[in-house]
């Protein structure tokens, strides 16, 4: 299992889909001081990280919505960002 990134480190989170031909793939960039880590929803530690980054201070939880439609585009959503 990958170590997620501490709350407080974290920059930057978007999510959106990549086009695996017959299926989406739903992605989340995790941006930190140290870089970017790309997750997506087939990793075993998918739920933890969502459930992870709901607790960031005003993280869109409406999410999953916006990024699952339409299908096949790449929906990108910027979910949280840390003022400088």
């Amino acid at each position: 299992m990958t170590r997620l990134p501490a709350l407080p480190e974290i920059r930057r989170v978007t999510f959106f889909k990549r086009d695996e031909l017959t299926a989406d793939l739903i992605c989340c960039e995790v941006v930190t001081a140290k870089g970017a880590r790309l997750f997506h929803e087939e990793q075993s530690e998918w739920q933890d990280l969502i459930a992870s980054l709901e607790r960031l201070p005003g993280f869109r939880r409406d999410w999953y919505a916006a990024v699952a439609s339409p299908a096949f585009a790449p929906s990108p959503l910027l979910a949280f960002e840390r003022d400088a």
